[in-house]
């Protein structure tokens, strides 16, 4: 993933995300990519204010979300993306029969964690996600500006 410092923003680079995530390069082209990053700055703030600071591990998150949105929705082997949704909590051989659950509540980590991807965003964004108390005087930095896991 590619960033600029000056602006503050991350800027996708397909080819690093393709280098990054290889397993999936081959089934995501890069218009696709281009708007599952955009998708994933719904879950990742991507402006100068985020509360991701360093412009270099939001570059890393948003790849991640980016992929995570990919294997959710890329046909993926030269299958389609799988209509089921949340994780398996039930599956037989006989006649076949798959089953699944998906109930999250706020702040919680189902849907990150229908993909390896998706868990390890969730598990590198833990720190963004805990209050920190300030002290009389202390100034919050990017205070109110993480939208998820409150």
């Amino acid at each position: 993933m590619g960033y600029s410092a000056p602006c503050g923003v991350v800027i996708f680079d397909y080819a690093a995300w393709c280098s990054r995530y290889p397993e999936l390069a081959p089934y995501v082209s890069q218009p696709q990519a281009h708007q599952y990053f955009y998708e994933a700055t719904l879950y990742c703030d991507n402006k100068p204010t985020s509360v991701v600071v360093d412009v270099c591990q939001r570059s890393v998150l948003l790849g991640m979300v980016t992929a995570h949105i990919a294997a959710l929705n890329a046909p993926i082997g030269g299958q389609p993306s799988s209509p089921l949704v949340g994780r398996i909590n039930n599956a037989t051989e006989g006649t076949i029969s798959v089953q699944t659950q998906m109930d999250y509540p706020a702040g919680s980590a189902q849907w990150f964690v229908q993909t390896k991807y998706g868990a390890a965003y969730w598990a590198a964004t833990a720190g963004f996600r805990t209050m920190r108390y300030l002290g009389p005087g202390q100034q919050a930095r990017g205070a109110n500006r993480w939208p998820h896991g409150n």
